[in-house]
């Protein structure tokens, strides 16, 4: 079944439906109803045109909703637009499926979660977590967006930035291995770029390169993380790093700087050192506190936190620290590298294992416990 449901298939379905006239939520339910069928017909007979089944199956879904609730009113109207048969066109709606969630209606915290929900395939747990809020509050969120959107026609797209916004939670969803979507929201940014002249889109399309130029060094053979300082560099794909470099500089030139600009600037620095000592610290710290100024992140200033410990000394950044919410992800982590890189090993270990217990993926958690475990045995020595 994997082969016969592409990734891309199911956003262009809903784009499908949502163009002919289907309100968000019906339509997604459509597609639902037509991916169940589809699970138990396909297994015997596979039908030649996939996404033209597909259309039609939770076209005629739809109808059947709205007859149900409208009591069969504007039957034949509806009846004359139901698609012809034959080969659906193979293109690609996911993109400007995006731009449709991004709708002017909602705030574009809610846009952003609908469409992570309903195009990203991302679960509402994992959506909770990009936000830093309970699992229960974003649920509500998605719920409200859904009611907000229900019934309003799509014919008003959505903001670039919102999009953007999507496409990168999509990405380091992705990145961290939890879904495998970091490729895809690539490609699609990659095809934002070629449409629009942008100079935030070449930034995020610079950050993700820089990003995924780094993916195969980042586990070991075992599975285990590989943190940045111990990476092995000759596996960084240079090509990419070169591309995404590239399309850095010439965002930067035309001097409107933005988020993604400046976190592509930190990630080009990373990737520009031969070795991690020879990292341009000072200068890293310089773009952090570009992003403080243009973000205002509490997640931005812990990883400003981190720059200050390498560029100004651990005690530093152990100040920096102590400024921040302890209730932050991954704060307890940081601060246990930083009371290691200080000589305080006991508090390190302590602290370590303190955030293996918080930690948000099970690779994380494991990394966490053997650090915690490293200093544990030295100390007993």
């Amino acid at each position: 079944m994997d082969e016969l449901l592409p990734r891309s298939l199911t956003p262009s379905v809903l784009a499908v439906l949502v163009r002919r006239g289907a309100d968000f939520a019906a339509a997604e339910d459509a597609v639902q109803d037509a991916l169940v069928e589809a699970v138990r017909v396909w297994p015997q007979k596979a039908p030649r045109d996939p996404k033209g089944w597909l259309v039609t199956v939770a076209w005629r879904r739809f109808l059947d909703a709205t007859r149900a609730d409208a009591s069969r009113r504007r039957r034949e109207d509806r009846l004359d637009e139901e698609p012809a048969p034959g080969p659906a066109p193979a293109v690609d709606d996911t993109l400007q499926l995006y731009f449709l969630c991004a709708h002017p209606s909602l705030t574009p915290s809610s846009a952003v979660a609908l469409t992570l929900r309903a195009v990203g395939g991302l679960t509402t747990r994992q959506i909770a977590r990009a936000y830093l809020v309970p699992e229960a509050t974003m649920a509500q969120r998605i719920s409200r967006a859904k009611r907000t959107v229900s019934g309003v026609r799509f014919d008003r797209a959505g903001d670039v930035s919102t999009v953007l916004r999507v496409l990168y939670l999509v990405f380091n969803e992705g990145y961290s291995g939890d879904v495998d979507l970091a490729a895809e929201a690539i490609r699609l940014t990659r095809q934002l770029a070629a449409a629009i002249d942008h100079p935030e889109v070449a930034g995020l399309l610079a950050l993700m390169l820089l990003h995924h130029a780094r993916r195969v060094s980042r586990t070991a053979p075992d599975g285990s993380l590989v943190p940045l300082a111990e990476q092995d560099r000759g596996l960084w794909d240079t090509g990419m790093i070169a591309e995404g470099v590239g399309i850095l500089q010439s965002a930067l030139a035309r001097d409107r700087l933005g988020e993604f600009q400046a976190q592509a600037a930190v990630a080009a620095l990373h990737a520009d050192a031969p070795t991690a000592g020879e990292t341009d610290w000072v200068q890293i710290v310089e773009w952090y506190d570009e992003l403080v100024v243009l973000t205002d992140s509490p997640v931005v200033r812990l990883n400003r936190a981190v720059a200050v410990g390498e560029a100004d000394g651990p005690r530093a950044g152990l100040a920096e620290l102590a400024a921040l919410s302890d209730a932050l992800p991954r704060h307890t982590a940081v601060a246990a590298y930083l009371h290691e890189r200080d000589g305080d090993l006991p508090t390190a270990a302590r602290l370590y294992a303190e955030a293996a217990h918080k930690a948000p993926t099970l690779a994380e958690r494991d990394h966490l416990t053997r650090q915690a475990a490293r200093l544990n045995a030295g100390l007993r020595r």
